[in-house]
């Protein structure tokens, strides 16, 4: 079964991804993944992009393109996938479908001030990457790590005013999209405000796996 993630940032889709994964048996592939990988590896298409981003640039989509259609040719695919950040656009879908049929495309449904409130809730321990949130996941000690002791942080981009331009970034370039698919019949609105447990007993539901 092939599943496209669609939804704002904070809707949860990388946390239901990762139970879905466990359910399903099937990988869960992000761009960002794919990229990291990529320049690890030291190939082609991974030093292309590794000196895009140096610079400061976006990945055109013909990079992104060529990289999805890579990862997808991998044997890990047979089964299936779950494929999170792209497409973004109606480009990237159109080409998505030349390299595979999508069954099922999740849009993750959530209220603007409710991603607000996940987001810059936030905080990040720097040298291990553990994530905490204010109110859902607080630190044992308010502002510490529980394990190194050290500050807790704020990223940039999880503080309000960065959250309300990611969004409109969102609806400017990724929300065509929902209609894009809705069209096509294979859309499935997912309410992402319960937790990530009762939102992917919905989904398997849903998709005939429960």
């Amino acid at each position: 079964m092939n599943i496209v993630l669609l939804g704002p940032p904070g809707a949860g889709k990388g946390t239901v991804a990762a139970l879905l994964k466990k359910e399903l048996g099937v990988p869960h592939i992000s761009t960002g993944d794919i990229f990291r990988e990529n320049i690890k590896n030291g190939t082609e298409l991974g030093k292309k992009v590794e000196s895009i981003l140096a610079s400061g640039g976006l990945v055109p989509d013909e990079v992104t393109i060529e990289m999805v259609r890579d990862r997808l040719s991998k044997d890990d695919t047979a089964s299936g996938y779950i494929l999170d950040g792209f497409p973004r656009t109606i480009a990237q879908a159109e080409a998505l479908e030349g390299i595979d049929t999508i069954d099922h495309v999740l849009n993750f449904v959530l209220s603007t001030e409710e991603i607000i409130s996940r987001l810059s809730g936030r905080r990040l321990c720097k040298s291990t990457g553990r994530i905490y949130h204010i109110k859902s996941n607080p630190p044992k000690v308010e502002g510490i790590d529980d394990e190194t002791g050290e500050p807790l942080i704020q990223r940039d981009d999880d503080k309000p005013e960065a959250i309300k331009h990611r969004l409109e970034v969102y609806e400017e370039q990724t929300a065509p999209l929902i209609e894009y698919y809705r069209k096509k019949g294979n859309l499935l609105d997912v309410d992402s405000a319960p937790s990530p447990e009762t939102i992917v007993a919905a989904v398997l539901k849903a998709v005939g796996k429960a």
